[in-house]
């Protein structure tokens, strides 16, 4: 009886040190993963949101800026056209 449960006990510490490795194996394989994608993604020409952000801001501005000098021009113009016409 004492042989066998040693047999069983030899056999218990056999697997929980599979166990052990497959977990450890596991855990590896995944930050192994989580590198390679981290550097696929990384070699890609992604921005990050606050880049993204401050270059939309900036293109909004752009976009007031360029409907207030077309307003402007199209005063002027008016204010051309209307002095331009001849006096007989």
């Amino acid at each position: 009886m004492q042989s066998d449960n040693r047999i069983f006990d030899d056999f218990v510490k056999v697997l929980n040190g599979a166990a052990g490795t497959m977990a450890g194996m596991g855990r590896e394989a995944g930050e192994s993963a989580r590198e390679h994608l981290k550097s696929w993604i990384g070699g890609m020409d992604f921005v990050a949101r606050e880049e993204f952000d401050a270059v939309k801001a900036m293109a909004a501005a752009a976009r007031d800026e360029n409907d207030a000098l077309k307003a402007r021009i199209d005063a002027l113009e008016a204010k051309l056209t209307g002095s331009a016409t001849p006096t007989t």
